[in-house]
């Protein structure tokens, strides 16, 4: 199947639950174009002038072709959301495309403000979310195949075969948000006291330096 029958289907599909089961709240007018530069968030964007509004706002072409990933953890999203389409404003909706070297990771992470649904376009991947009661829920996903991560609970995506594989990830919010766990512990401005991840962890604040040096921006 080509990758245009593909995203056809996916995006018929996607419509028809977000629908369904929306997360964002619904919107007043026909459009409403984000115009992030006004500096005006009222539980999202100010909208353009209607005059001013054209094809482009509701075009992106940055999900076609996959992503060059340049990271240690061997994966990478491109997102699809009302920061780069401000046509999304107020519709509920976004999208992203993950590819994934060779044993690539998208490491464990949260979207507070919206479900996942993920279609694998190549390759196969390990995937699970924990619910909160610490319950692992996990299962190997195909080319075809489509996994969902529900709104708020962590989870991840491995590759967990030797060749490159790439998904495309639906969200029922124009702007989900990531809440990279281990991110927002270990490499948080100001830091998350060394004491405090030492005591939660069960290590020693060596341990936590050595971790946050890992995952500190690298120097280009």
């Amino acid at each position: 199947m080509s990758l245009t029958n593909t995203l056809a289907i996916f995006v018929i599909f996607f419509s028809a639950i977000s629908f369904a089961f929306a997360s964002d709240p619904d919107t007043l007018q026909d459009i409403c174009v984000a115009l992030p530069s006004s500096g005006v968030k009222v539980n999202g964007f100010e909208c353009k002038a209607e005059a001013n509004v054209t094809e482009d706002d509701f075009f992106f072409a940055g999900l076609a072709n996959p992503g060059v990933i340049n990271n240690t953890l061997g994966s990478l999203v491109t997102a699809a959301n009302v920061e780069k389409i401000p046509g999304l404003n107020t519709l509920g909706v976004s999208f992203s495309r993950i590819d994934y070297k060779a044993g690539g990771l998208n490491p464990p992470h949260t979207h507070p403000r919206a479900t996942e649904i993920v279609f694998v376009l190549e390759g196969q991947l390990d995937v699970a979310f924990i619910t909160t009661a610490n319950k692992l829920i996990s299962k190997s996903i195909n080319k075809g195949e489509i996994f969902v991560f529900p709104k708020g609970l962590v989870h991840y995506q491995k590759n967990s075969g030797d060749k490159p594989a790439s998904v495309l990830s639906a969200f029922n919010s124009q702007l989900p948000g990531t809440f990279s766990v281990a991110a927002a512990l270990f490499s948080s401005t100001p830091t998350v006291p060394d004491n405090v991840l030492a005591q939660a962890f069960q290590i020693d604040t060596k341990q936590v330096d050595n971790i946050k040096a890992n995952l500190a921006p690298k120097k280009s």
